[in-house]
């Protein structure tokens, strides 16, 4: 089994996570999307990326535009809370962006915002939807100590759970056509 660990990262939160799920999935090979190989080649997939208005980076859409026919585990960083509503839609908008590969599991965790980004929020009229209020400064808070250790833990316990997920789907199948044979 040939296991890609592709990511997009703009501030080393992704990048993080990625590392951490390749540590518990020796063997996988670990490429920022740049510069990682056709898709093709590998049985499973793992796609990083950061939540950019409610999607994923342009960096990571280019590449999931490469995946085809594939099993896919998705994760990203985004500087909301992983358990909100904003989380949900957006893991849900980028397992939309692979429609002919079968998305096996999501995971989501928290990532520091860009120093920049919040700059900018800092300076919005207070009646425009990102202008910083009492809720958002303490996400961003909270948000600039992740991913810590927890989250990757959690992320490796993930990929083991995606792969053995894969592994019995793949059984299923084999067995499905196997029936089918018998019929």
């Amino acid at each position: 089994m040939k296991i890609l660990i592709a990511f997009s990262s703009k501030t080393g939160n992704t990048q993080k996570v990625a590392e951490a799920i390749q540590n518990a999935l020796p063997g996988s090979e670990l490429y920022h999307v740049e510069t990682a190989p056709n898709p093709d080649k590998f049985d499973l997939i793992f796609m990083g990326f950061w939540v950019d208005k409610g999607t994923a980076d342009e960096k990571a859409q280019e590449y999931i535009q490469k995946i085809k026919h594939k099993s896919v585990a998705l994760f990203g960083t985004l500087g909301a809370y992983p358990d909100s509503q904003h989380a949900h839609d957006s893991l849900k908008k980028v397992a939309e962006l692979l429609p002919d590969s079968q998305v096996i599991d999501r995971y989501l965790c928290q990532g520091a915002i860009d120093p920049k980004l919040i700059d900018w929020m800092s300076g919005l009229p207070a009646e425009h939807p990102h202008a910083p209020d009492e809720e958002r400064r303490k996400r961003w808070n909270d948000a600039a100590n992740h991913p810590d250790e927890t989250d990757c833990q959690k992320a490796k316990d993930w990929a083991n759970s995606v792969v053995k997920k894969w592994q019995d789907l793949k059984d299923l199948g084999h067995k499905s056509i196997l029936l089918t044979s018998l019929i």
